[in-house]
């Protein structure tokens, strides 16, 4: 198990979405997060408390997390100084990127020399079965969005929180790194071979009792030509039987790609439903949830109310305004 209290780890991050993992623990476990360590350059700020290592550790961190979700999932050499100085006194890391802790040899051997734990969450620890496309029993609710980084997991987890206050039957099922930080467990689904990430889906989605929910973090886009196909897998793997569809409003073009425009939010409703009926022909599309941080108050009120109107679904920002509207659409189904 991964310790808590975490230290966040920021390091040079360009900008506030590439430390979507840290400000995903930092919303939804506020009470795991002691402060934030930013080098030279770092463009981001979760508003924690700037923290050296030893203060960290007289906070009581116990592991430094690896915040930053860089393009390509790497450990880049400027880091290595922190990291090291970490493990030397005595603190855990843990990492969601691709470039695993394991296999830098200078983490593994300090890990090693000091007594420490190198969690690497990427890792699926599971051998899964290749998806098989049966029924199961129980209902599943996948967000899909117009880019990656529109907010897919907070709509998961905004939709169980609400759903729990209900009294209602409901699981948010984890797929990434940060989910998984959050959570404790999941599938980290985009390290899985291609041909077993259906399946693996299916396995963290199992039969269950009928009027229970699993919400399952959302992945990547249909259209985001570097990520497509954790999306597929996910849609096809998950059978949902609702859809929210997830958009980001002020984005000039898709996450890291300046040649590529967002499609329009009936683009992906009229595909991403298409692709859905393949494995359940009775999946419908629910509701819209939109990440509004970057607008104003009325700003966001009155993009919320044309697309609304425009697509005739509730339309909601879950984490500024609640998601009590998305998880009235899901009892209705």
């Amino acid at each position: 198990m991964i310790e808590t209290p975490y230290l966040l780890f920021l390091g040079d991050a360009p900008d506030m979405l590439a430390t979507k993992v840290a400000i995903g623990i930092k919303d939804w476990r506020p009470d795991a997060s002691v402060g934030q360590f930013r080098m030279e350059g770092c463009k981001a700020d979760l508003g924690l408390p700037d923290m050296t290592i030893d203060q960290a550790i007289e906070a009581g961190a116990k592991t430094l997390v690896i915040g930053v979700a860089n393009r390509g999932g790497v450990i880049s050499a400027s880091w290595k100084a922190v990291l090291l100085e970490a493990l030397e006194k005595g603190m855990d890391i843990a990492s969601g990127l691709h470039n695993l802790l394991k296999d830098e040899a200078d983490l593994a051997a300090a890990a090693m020399m000091h007594g420490c734990t190198l969690f690497d969450v990427r890792v699926p620890l599971t051998e899964f079965p290749i998806a098989n496309g049966k029924k199961r029993t129980g209902k599943r609710c996948l967000p899909v969005g117009t880019d990656c980084s529109v907010g897919k997991m907070y709509t998961g987890l905004a939709m169980e929180k609400e759903m729990h206050a209900r009294g209602m039957k409901s699981t948010f099922r984890p797929t990434g790194q940060t989910g998984i930080l959050i959570t404790g467990g999941g599938i980290p689904l985009d390290a899985v071979v291609a041909d077993f990430m259906a399946g693996s889906v299916e396995y963290l989605t199992p039969d269950n009792d009928a009027d229970h929910w699993d919400l399952i973090e959302g992945q990547g886009s249909l259209f985001h030509v570097s990520y497509s196909g954790v999306t597929m897998a996910l849609i096809h793997g998950g059978q949902p039987d609702a859809l929210v569809l997830c958009h980001e409003p002020t984005r000039a073009h898709m996450r890291g790609l300046p040649d590529y425009q967002q499609p329009s939010l009936q683009k992906l409703r009229d595909v991403a439903l298409t692709l859905a009926r393949v494995a359940n022909p009775a999946c419908e599309v629910i509701g819209i949830s939109v990440n509004t941080q970057h607008l104003s108050e009325a700003e966001a009120d009155e993009y919320l109310a044309k697309v609304e109107s425009e697509m005739g679904l509730p339309t909601v920002d879950p984490f500024r305004q609640g998601a009590g509207r998305l998880v009235d659409a899901l009892a209705a189904c």
